[in-house]
């Protein structure tokens, strides 16, 4: 991939921006019927939400812009007959997953580009870790200032699809990019610090879509975890649910409609134990933090999911993170 640091190891949002065209090209080469890739378990939730990125890019009000979502989408046999524009969708807007849903996977990735975007700005935090970073592209998309380090971790099957539809683009990150592949199950810290990350140096950590699927003790373990690695100066965004039972959500049409439309049964990826408390985990620690739901940023940004019954996003937050200087 032109431009793209490969430093691995052997362990595992703009608003009303004009849509760039990007040449369409096939991913040869792209393995499929894999779980370790995108095309099977909580790697198909990758290509759904880059669809869903897909729609958002071309929406005539878009929150956020993705050109090259659509690609991972049409390259995995899974996925290739997904919509990638909501003229596309059985019922455009009104359908809950392309519909209502999509909106709400924009709304997210404009709410956090604008967290990452303004970490390194005014934090001066030079040092991006993506945690389970599947099909982000926001080391190609984003505008980062000079010295920007993203590094992205994620399972090498994920990491290797998308960089065959990145590199049939001649796609060019716009800041150092170092993909790690490892499994956040495995010793993905000694990856990261044998890959360059800083650990006197500040950070910004992201662990977007990736929480609902871990069991507890791993959830509290990489919160801790990221705590011991950030310096005063760091920041965190993750995104967590806080319902007791999920169950009571089954017969959601945001759930029903992804499991009848795609196959993809969230209920059963979604780890079901007890949630631990990360935000106030955090605070307890000295970092100060922030919690909001979903529609907090729909009226902030004049577009997006609003409550409505038997919702599936009754129960997600968005948490942010500063860790104080001294």
């Amino acid at each position: 991939m032109a431009g793209t640091a490969h430093r691995t190891t052997g362990v595992e949002g703009v608003e009303n921006t004009t849509v760039e065209t990007v040449e369409d090209t096939t991913a040869e080469g792209v393995a499929s019927t894999t779980v370790d890739g995108v095309e099977g378990g909580v790697g198909l939730t990758a290509l759904m939400v880059a669809a869903a990125r897909a729609i958002e890019t071309h929406h005539h009000d878009s929150l956020a812009q993705d050109v090259y979502a659509e690609h991972f989408v049409r390259a995995a046999p899974a996925s290739a007959d997904w919509p990638v524009r909501i003229q596309h969708a059985t019922d455009g807007d009104a359908n809950p997953l392309w519909g209502r849903f999509a909106r709400y996977f924009g709304l997210r990735t404009r709410v956090l580009d604008d967290f990452l975007l303004r970490s390194v700005h005014t934090r001066g935090a030079r040092q991006v870790v993506l945690l389970g970073a599947g099909l982000d592209t926001r080391a190609f998309r984003l505008e980062w200032p000079p010295g920007c380090v993203i590094f992205e971790i994620d399972r090498e099957g994920v990491l290797a699809f998308k960089h065959t539809v990145l590199d049939g683009l001649s796609a060019t990150p716009k800041a150092a990019r170092v993909p790690i592949p490892v499994d956040l199950r495995a010793d993905w810290v000694a990856a990261l610090t044998a890959a360059g990350f800083d650990t006197a140096a500040p950070s910004v950590w992201l662990a977007e879509g990736l929480l609902f699927y871990l069991p507890n003790a791993a959830e509290t373990y990489l919160i801790d975890t990221v705590d011991r690695l950030s310096t005063p100066g760091s920041a965190l965004a993750f995104e967590v649910k806080i319902e007791k039972d999920l169950m009571e959500y089954r017969d959601s049409p945001l759930y029903t409609a992804t499991k009848h439309q795609i196959g993809i049964d969230l209920l059963h990826l979604f780890n079901r134990e007890p949630r631990p408390d990360s935000a106030g985990h955090l605070a307890d620690r000295g970092w100060a933090t922030s919690v909001h739901t979903p529609f907090d940023f729909t009226h902030r940004h004049g577009r997006g999911p609003l409550p409505e019954q038997n919702d599936a996003l009754a129960g997600n937050r968005w948490v942010f993170a500063d860790k104080s200087r001294p």
